[in-house]
């Protein structure tokens, strides 16, 4: 048979010859680094026969295919030593992950982290004895009674949801079975280097209806350096972790009987959050769009002509019974469009009208489940740059590629513009239920976009099944410091709506068309950007954007006046200072204020009010000693004025 391998190369083995064989026959070193292969785009084990012609690629760790065979069979590693300890668990599912792996289990009590100690040990201990994981497949319903014979009814319920004719595959690995499509590693020996990192709650299924399980995290790397290198990025990432800076800069706070995913943002916060909103709508209001305000509700009526009543309903907070048609039931509005869409029906358009931008600050509610709640990264109720465009056909990419720019202006404004990639959203044509409209539109507009894009020159990847239910999108993702990614700012090509709103112009030919709609954010979800800021910065936002950008420090009480004095001339230029006039030692004082991550701290003793100068102290660059404070002034002005990133 002939193997092709991604250089192009071709080479003749015998048939039943497997990917570990065929990495041996070009070298050991290969044959070593092999931990799955690649068969015709089909991700396999290492081990599995091949007959016929194929293309094969090789995986090592450095490939995803690799890694997710090393992590996925420590998986089963945890599986089997929790199995050992713990007889009366009972295994639910347990997947390689981007950074790891994870495995649920219903028990009794919950895993203490003595409990991970233990079940580390004993993982180490099946490492050790070096098992190899055997595949065999059985029939559905042989599949049933096996799984039920060994007590595991969430591994039945997997298998009871696959067709009857079904063969169900299952790996062994000594005295611990379990139901998995692999791949897997040929031993449980060549698993070197793991750790279990915690323990959380998951619903079965991730349905709040089902059961609570017990999830226990790990993850593990073919070379101890590397999974040294990983926690010690995870402590870094757990002192810039949003939820806890946050707090402790009294940015914001969450609190039980307000709910979760409802953040209260406290004056520093809420003040940043303003600093970014105002320079949002003062940009946009320079790129020609215009505010509106609309109402946080409406009837149900409005969202049946978007849409989002039949393709949206579940993520909305609805207020009446929604199963009475003559009832009047409002609903929270979870965007804004279908309220700026109003706005241009205020009156007739003219194709001389458009393009039109709307933009509008809005606050915005979605019914997300509790387990999706986290900090200020996904809320239920939230504010954001909306904004949507009704343009021509011909102006479509311009003012796609104007969304873009605003998008990339503000990116580069908070120093984030390397921290993004783009994703470029599409329907998922086998399940149309999801969307409006047919699968030609679709199709066509998607095409419009992918060429859009290319234009742009904008670098994305495609995501199926990722799309607006009205239509595509690019969606600009950030990862936070966990390695979560969520979508930061998203630009939308709506082929449809404009029709269901019976949104015209009259065109150059006198006749009514329906315009195109981008629907935009230019800045996303503020809570959101203000949660990735804090991580980013370390809490040490940009002195533009510091709630508090400089903190006066008096040495004495004969000191208190002329500190005041600075505070008022600063605060006169518009800058955000506070006053310390407390009677503590300045050293404390000085503490105090790199703790809360003030930008510039003003020294003011009898020296400096003899002199008439300040002294100058930065959180970045400690003592910049004395200077008049015009000088500072100037400096300072200069650094907010550039937007200057620390």
């Amino acid at each position: 048979m002939n193997i092709t391998f991604p250089d192009g190369s071709v080479r003749q083995y015998d048939d039943g010859v497997n990917a570990l064989a065929i990495a041996e026959s070009i070298s050991p070193r290969l044959r070593k680094a092999t931990l799955a292969a690649e068969l015709d785009g089909q991700l396999v084990d290492a081990r599995t026969p091949i007959c016929g012609d194929h293309s094969l690629r090789l995986l090592t760790f450095a490939d995803d295919g690799g890694r997710f065979a090393y992590r996925h069979t420590a998986s089963h590693i945890l599986a089997q030593a929790v199995k050992r300890l713990f007889p009366d668990a009972k295994l639910a599912i347990g997947p390689a992950i981007e950074n790891g792996f994870y495995y649920d289990f219903d028990t009794d009590a919950g895993f203490t982290p003595e409990d991970l100690v233990k079940i580390e040990g004993e993982m180490l201990k099946l490492t050790q004895e070096n098992l190899p994981l055997e595949r065999f497949e059985l029939p559905r319903h042989e599949a049933i009674e096996f799984m039920r014979s060994l007590g595991e009814p969430y591994k039945v319920e997997l298998i009871e949801d696959l067709p009857v004719d079904s063969v169900i595959r299952f790996y062994r690995q000594g005295d611990f079975v379990d139901l998995c499509a692999g791949p897997h590693l040929e031993s449980t020996g060549k698993v070197k280097n793991f750790k279990l990192m915690s323990v959380a709650g998951a619903y079965w299924r991730g349905s709040e209806k089902n059961k609570m399980l017990k999830r226990i995290y790990g993850t593990a790397f073919e070379k101890r350096a590397d999974l040294d290198a990983y926690i010690t990025q995870l402590e870094e990432a757990k002192k810039r972790d949003h939820n806890k800076l946050g707090r402790e800069l009294e940015l914001f706070t969450t609190v039980d009987i307000i709910g979760q995913g409802l953040p209260i943002l406290l004056p520093k916060g809420a003040r940043v959050i303003q600093l970014l909103q105002r320079f949002v709508e003062d940009e946009e209001q320079r790129r020609g769009y215009m505010l509106t305000k609309t109402p946080f509700m409406a009837k149900r009526d409005l969202y049946k002509i978007s849409g989002h009543w039949d393709h949206y309903r579940e993520g909305m907070f609805i207020m009446g019974d929604a199963e009475d048609e003559d009832a009047e039931v409002f609903a929270l509005r979870p965007m804004t469009c279908p309220f700026q869409f109003m706005a241009y029906l205020n009156r007739a358009r003219s194709y001389r009208d458009l393009p039109m931008r709307f933009n509008e600050t809005s606050s915005l509610f979605r019914n997300e489940s509790s387990g999706e709640m986290h900090g200020l990264i996904r809320l239920r109720q939230f504010t954001i740059s909306e904004g949507h465009l009704a343009c021509r056909p011909d102006q479509v990419e311009e003012e796609f590629r104007g969304c873009l720019d605003l998008a990339k202006f503000f990116l580069t404004a908070i120093g984030l513009e390397n921290d993004v990639t783009y994703r470029f959203s599409k329907w998922d044509e086998n399940d149309t239920d999801k969307y409006i409209g047919g699968k030609e539109s679709w199709e066509a507009t998607q095409s419009m976009m992918r060429d859009i894009l290319h234009d742009l020159d904008v670098p994305f990847t495609e995501a199926d099944g990722e799309a607006a239910f009205y239509g595509p999108k690019l969606d600009i993702q950030s990862k936070n410091v966990h390695g979560k990614e969520d979508t930061l700012i998203t630009i939308q090509i709506d082929f449809q709506l404009a029709e269901r709103f019976g949104m015209t112009y009259v065109d150059t030919d006198g006749e009514k068309k329906y315009p195109y709609v981008i629907h935009r954010t230019s800045m996303g979800c503020y809570e959101r950007t203000l949660a990735l800021l804090i991580e980013k910065y370390a809490g040490a936002l940009p002195t533009w954007i510091a709630p508090v950008q400089v903190k006066v420090l008096a040495m004495t009480d004969r000191t208190h006046a002329a500190a005041e004095e600075v505070r008022a001339r600063l605060e006169a230029l518009g800058l955000r200072v506070e006053c310390d006039l407390r009677n503590e030692k300045i050293g404390f004082k000085i503490r105090e204020a790199q703790m809360q991550k003030i930008p510039y701290m003003l020294v003011i003793g009898d020296k400096e009010v003899e002199n008439s100068v300040v002294a100058v102290r930065s959180r970045k660059g400690g003592d910049l000693g004395t200077m008049a404070l015009e000088e500072f002034q100037a400096k300072l002005l200069a650094e907010v004025s550039t937007r200057a990133h620390d």
